[in-house]
């Protein structure tokens, strides 16, 4: 018996055909003895059309009620997964982040958890449920919604993964696992069924549709297995390995959807080809640049 922690995306939620096509899936890891954690996005769509809402009411909507409002998209998806594993004889029970109490700043729309208590997931566990978690979202200290920002999801799942001390946390996606690049774009792109944390980071830097950084830094610092793979076909997807003396946390004040932009950041301004940035011990060094967006980066950590 596992205890695993699965995080399925909007695209992987979209529509009632494809909930039900998880719950098949989750059922049936329940059914061969795994403790299963399942952490969901909004239905695809659901969260442009809920800011599409937003801004018709008002040109610049505060933070504090987008909170609010986008947190919604992922309680649909919570309520409707657990009616489909109870339809199967599955027990289960879902929990908002609030519920949970996944704590995190108060910094609204892109708040950092701050820490995660298992306390509730653990006694539904040994209760023989399934554990549902809105995935994107968690409360502050003074009670506060709160959002994590582009990626928050598979955030959420990862935090997870570490506070239970899980096996493995899955992310299922519409791929079939990590890519040398994005499969959807490039005819030729190959799938890994492996890689290290760093040739992770290289591939990000290539464009390839892997894990956000936040994410990749709570595995990297707790040491959380991670595997990625497809919602819609069977397969063992890829394992990312972490190597034991990789340590990287990004600086607390920013949000990175890249590693580009975690570079432009440092250097305020677009990089000439060759130019290195060092960060911890890591060694960044800018291979391409092409209108204003960088390309290929190479990444060496010191030992």
């Amino acid at each position: 018996m596992a205890l695993i922690v699965q995080k399925y995306g909007g695209t992987s939620v979209g529509t009632v055909e494809r909930i039900q096509a998880v719950a098949d899936k989750v059922a049936g890891f329940h059914k061969r003895g795994d403790q299963v954690v399942v952490v969901v996005s909004a239905m695809s769509g659901e969260t442009n059309r809920l800011t599409a809402l937003a801004e018709e009411i008002m040109e610049f909507p505060t933070p504090r009620e987008m909170d609010v409002l986008l947190s919604t998209g992922e309680q649909v998806t919570i309520a409707l997964l657990t009616m489909a594993l109870e339809q199967r004889g599955c027990r289960a029970r879902s929990f908002t982040g609030a519920q949970v109490r996944v704590l995190t700043d108060d910094t609204h729309t892109r708040a950092r958890i701050r820490e995660i208590d298992s306390t509730r997931i653990h006694e539904q566990l040994q209760q023989g449920d399934v554990v549902v978690v809105a995935g994107f979202q968690g409360v502050s200290e003074e009670g506060h919604i709160t959002t994590l920002g582009r990626g928050g999801s598979d955030t959420t799942a990862v935090a997870l993964a570490a506070a239970l001390e899980a096996d493995e946390c899955q992310i299922y996606t519409d791929v079939k696992g990590v890519y040398t690049t994005d499969p959807r774009v490039v005819e030729d792109a190959r799938l890994l069924t492996s890689i290290t944390f760093e040739e992770m980071l290289e591939l990000a830097s290539l464009g390839a549709k892997v894990l956000q950084i936040r994410a990749v830094e709570f595995a990297g610092k707790y040491k959380v297995p991670l595997r990625v793979l497809s919602s819609f076909e069977e397969g063992p997807g890829t394992l990312i390995s972490l190597e034991e003396d990789t340590d990287i946390e990004f600086p607390e004040d920013r949000d990175y959807d890249t590693l580009g932009g975690f570079i432009l950041d440092i250097l305020t301004d677009i990089p000439q080809t060759g130019e290195q940035v060092e960060f911890n011990d890591m060694v960044f060094t800018v291979q391409t640049v092409e209108n204003n967006r960088i390309g290929k980066i190479k990444i060496q950590i010191n030992s």
